[in-house]
C-alpha cells in the first residue's frame, strides 16, 4: 500500500457502448437482474445490448488521455474493463460481447496499459462482478458464472503486464454462490504486489446470504475502503479512497459515463475535493467519461489542464503527506510531511483563521503561491491572518515549519469530536445543485 498512500491522486475512467446513447453506463439498461431497479432504467435491454454495434471511438487516444492525467498530477489510472452491463473492453476469449465485435475492433485495455507504462502511471482495472447480461449470472449454484469471471480476471492480470490495482464493484447473491478464496489466491499468485478494494463481496450480506468464515470476510474487505460520490470522513484507522465523478447528472446522480446533460464541477471544486480527501487521510480517484467518439468533453479536459499549474504550486502539500493533526471540516484541513504542516484553508473569517494551539513551536509560516500570511502562536491558539485581511484566492495553502518533536495528537477544530468531518463537506458538489454551476 505504500505507493498508493504516497501518491494520493488517480484517474477513474468509465466508458463503454453506453456513450453511444449518452446514457448512464449499465444503469440505463432496463433490466438489473438480482439488483435494485435504480433511477435510470430507461433503455430496453435489446436496445442497450446492441449499442456496441455502433461503438466506434475513432478519436480515442490513450496516449493523450494518460499524458493529460500525468500532467494533472495523477499517479495511477483505473479503467472500467467491464461494468455491470457485461461488455468487455478487451478481446476476452470467454464472451463474444466484447470490443472486437464493435466497428472499432481494437483492444482499448491494451492501449491504456501501454500508455500507463510510457508515462509511469500505475495501472488498475475496474471489474464488475455483477453482470446483468451474462446468462449464467446467479443461475443454479453459480459455478458457470464463477468459472467465467475468474477466467476474465485471469486474462486481465496475465495479458497486460504489471497491474497495481484491482477495483471490484459489487455482486448480489449469497456467500456460497462464490469461490472467493480461490479467486483471491489466483489474484495474488498472478500479481503479488496488487492491491484490491473492498467491493469483491459487497452486497453479499443479509439473513439469506449465509454465515461465512470470518477469515473470508476479512479477505474480501481488501486493502482500502471506497466512499462513492462524497468525500470520506476523516479516518486514520484504515485506508480509503473517494471515487468521484467530475460531472454529475442535473439531479446530482450518476455522471460516471458520458451523459450530454451532465454538469461538470468547477476546477476549484475539484481541487477542493482533492485537498479534502488528502487532509482526511484518504485518496481521490477523479472520474472522467469519454464521449462516444473517444474524445473528452471540453469541460472535463479543461479541468484536467488546470490541475497542472495548481499541482506545480501546491503538489508538495499533497503527495507523501499524512492527514492531521487538525480534524478536517468546512474550514479546510491539514496534513503533515515530517516536521512540515500544511493547512488547506477553504474558509477564512475576515482574513483570519483560529486553530487550536500546537504543542510544538512554529518556526516559519508562508502561503504557497501568493498571499503573505502572519501568525500568532500562544498557549491557547494558533492564529493566522492574511495581509490586509483580504482573501485573494478560493483555496489557500499555508506551509508551517515546526520545531522537531513528538507526533502530534489529533485535534478537533470546529467543536467536533476527533475523526468526524463536517457534514457539509461530505458532498462538495452539493452547491452546484443550487447554483446551476
Amino acid at each position: 500500500m505504500d505507493w498508493w498512500q504516497q501518491d494520493k491522486f488517480g484517474m477513474f475512467i468509465h466508458w463503454g457502448p453506453s456513450s453511444v446513447a449518452g446514457v448512464e453506463i449499465s444503469w440505463a439498461r432496463e433490466s438489473h437482474p438480482f439488483d435494485h431497479l435504480g433511477e435510470l432504467n430507461n433503455v430496453p435491454d435489446e436496445v442497450y445490448d446492441a449499442l456496441h454495434k455502433e461503438f466506434n471511438p475513432v478519436e480515442f487516444d490513450a496516449d493523450e488521455i494518460v499524458r493529460t492525467a500525468k500532467e494533472a498530477g495523477m499517479k495511477y489510472l483505473v479503467f472500467t474493463a467491464k461494468h455491470h452491463d457485461g461488455f468487455s473492453m478487451w478481446p476476452t476469449e470467454l464472451s463474444g460481447y466484447n470490443i472486437m465485435n464493435t466497428p472499432y475492433k481494437r483492444d482499448i485495455c491494451r492501449e491504456f496499459a501501454a500508455a500507463c507504462r510510457k508515462y509511469g502511471l500505475k495501472l488498475g482495472w475496474y471489474y464488475s462482478t455483477r453482470d446483468w447480461y451474462h446468462p449464467d449470472y446467479l443461475v443454479d449454484d453459480n459455478s458457470k458464472y464463477n468459472d467465467f469471471y475468474h477466467g476474465q480476471i485471469r486474462e486481465l492480470l496475465t495479458n497486460y503486464g504489471e497491474v497495481s490495482v484491482l477495483w471490484f464493484d459489487h455482486v448480489a447473491g449469497a456467500w456460497n454462490d462464490y469461490r472467493f478464496k480461490e479467486l483471491f489466491d489466483m489474484i495474488y499468485e498472478l500479481q503479488p504486489g496488487i492491491i484490491v478494494n473492498d467491493r469483491a463481496a459487497k452486497f453479499v450480506h443479509g439473513h439469506l446470504a449465509g454465515t461465512p468464515d470470518p477469515e473470508l470476510v476479512e479477505l474480501t474487505k481488501g486493502d482500502f475502503h471506497t466512499p462513492e460520490g462524497k468525500v470520506g470522513v476523516f479516518h486514520k484507522d484504515f485506508p480509503w479512497e473517494t471515487c468521484m465523478p467530475m460531472s454529475k447528472g442535473p439531479d446530482g446522480h450518476g455522471g460516471w459515463s458520458y451523459r450530454p446533460e451532465a454538469i461538470t464541477a468547477s476546477f476549484d471544486k475539484c481541487a477542493e475535493m482533492l485537498a479534502a480527501c488528502v487532509t482526511g487521510c484518504g485518496n481521490m480517484l477523479l472520474n472522467i467519461g469519454p464521449m462516444a467518439d473517444g474524445s473528452l468533453r471540453t469541460s472535463e479536459f479543461e479541468n484536467l489542464k488546470e490541475f497542472k499549474p495548481w499541482i506545480e504550486t501546491y503538489g508538495e502539500s499533497i503527495y507523501g503527506t499524512e492527514g492531521g493533526p487538525f480534524i478536517s471540516g468546512q474550514w479546510g484541513g491539514s496534513c503533515m510531511k515530517d516536521d512540515t504542516l500544511y493547512l488547506h484553508i477553504f474558509r477564512w473569517e475576515n482574513g483570519t483563521l483560529e486553530l487550536p494551539a500546537l504543542p510544538r513551536t512554529v518556526l516559519t509560516c508562508e502561503e504557497l503561491g501568493g498571499e503573505t500570511i502572519t501568525f500568532l502562536q500562544s498557549d491557547d491558539s494558533l492564529s493566522l491572518r492574511i495581509k490586509d485581511g483580504k482573501k485573494r484566492s478560493l483555496h489557500s495553502v499555508v506551509k508551517l515549519q515546526l520545531e522537531p518533536g513528538l507526533e502530534l495528537a489529533l485535534m478537533p477544530v470546529e467543536g467536533r469530536a476527533p475523526r468526524k468531518q463536517h457534514g457539509s463537506l461530505v458532498d462538495p458538489l452539493a452547491s452546484n445543485k443550487k447554483s446551476g454551476e
